[in-house]
């Protein structure tokens, strides 16, 4: 009798184990739209750039990633997600053009820093990730007033 005691007590740790190891994974997929919508609650609104057009507005939310680090990280409510894709430098097209990645690599513990703070924001993550854009192409933010941000993305556009 002990022994089936035993082996009923390893099933529930092993169950307990699995669930614990993919149970909120398979939740996480399981995300609709609808559900993605309800976080988020902002309208999320893309367009295609060239960095060339853009490269001031960038080079300056770059310059502020270290205070937008915080605004990120308080930020649980916004009207307007915009995210620019900058189809240019993305990866596949060679990366950023050199002004733009320079300013990229001079603030890059900031730009790190920024990523994880997205990833960690539940609106921020959800409204990249619906649009699918990883937190890595997340070049700057920029936030306009309280209600909206700009979010620059080294990708393209996925149709």
């Amino acid at each position: 009798m002990p022994a089936f005691a035993d082996t009923r007590w390893l099933q529930t740790i092993a169950a307990c184990a699995f669930l614990a190891a993919f149970g909120t994974q398979a939740a996480h997929s399981a995300e609709s739209q609808e559900t993605v919508d309800r976080i988020v609650g902002s309208d999320v609104r893309q367009e295609e750039a060239r960095t060339t057009t853009q490269t001031g507005k960038i080079i300056t939310a770059i310059e502020r990633t270290r205070e937008n680090i915080g605004t990120v990280r308080k930020t649980s409510r916004l009207d307007t997600v915009d995210i620019v894709f900058l189809t240019d430098a993305a990866r596949s097209e060679g990366g950023p053009p050199p002004a733009v990645e320079s300013k990229v690599e001079q603030h890059q513990d900031d730009i790190a820093e920024l990523r994880k703070e997205i990833d960690a924001n539940a609106l921020l993550f959800n409204a990249i990730d619906s649009r699918r854009v990883l937190a890595e192409d997340v070049l700057a933010v920029e936030f306009d007033g309280s209600a909206k941000i700009v979010i620059y993305a080294a990708a393209r556009p996925s149709n």
